[in-house]
């Protein structure tokens, strides 16, 4: 069976963990070798968890926390938040 990526996806976390059937997992594995987009998403799913598992701390930078505070909220200020299905002014 040919899988979409939104079915891939899906089973990405399976697939990291070895948890897939052996019919899925050859789909899935078929599919990757062809989509640059899913063989990303997989490269980058499995260095987040190479890093989340990394137990050693790093000192921050002096003035790290305050410049990161200081830009989250200069972008939040330009951001404009639109509750999903919602239909913008004019758009109906």
């Amino acid at each position: 069976m040919v899988l979409e990526c939104k079915h891939v996806w899906e089973h990405i976390s399976g697939y990291l963990d070895g948890t897939l059937d052996a019919a899925v997992l050859e789909d899935v594995q078929k599919h990757l070798e062809h989509c640059e987009i899913c063989s990303a998403i997989l490269d980058s799913t499995r260095n987040i968890l190479i890093l989340t598992a990394d137990e050693r701390v790093f000192e921050l930078p002096l003035g790290f926390s305050e410049r990161l505070h200081a830009r989250l909220a200069a972008e939040m200020r330009g951001f404009t938040y639109t509750p999903r299905g919602s239909v913008e002014e004019g758009d109906g």
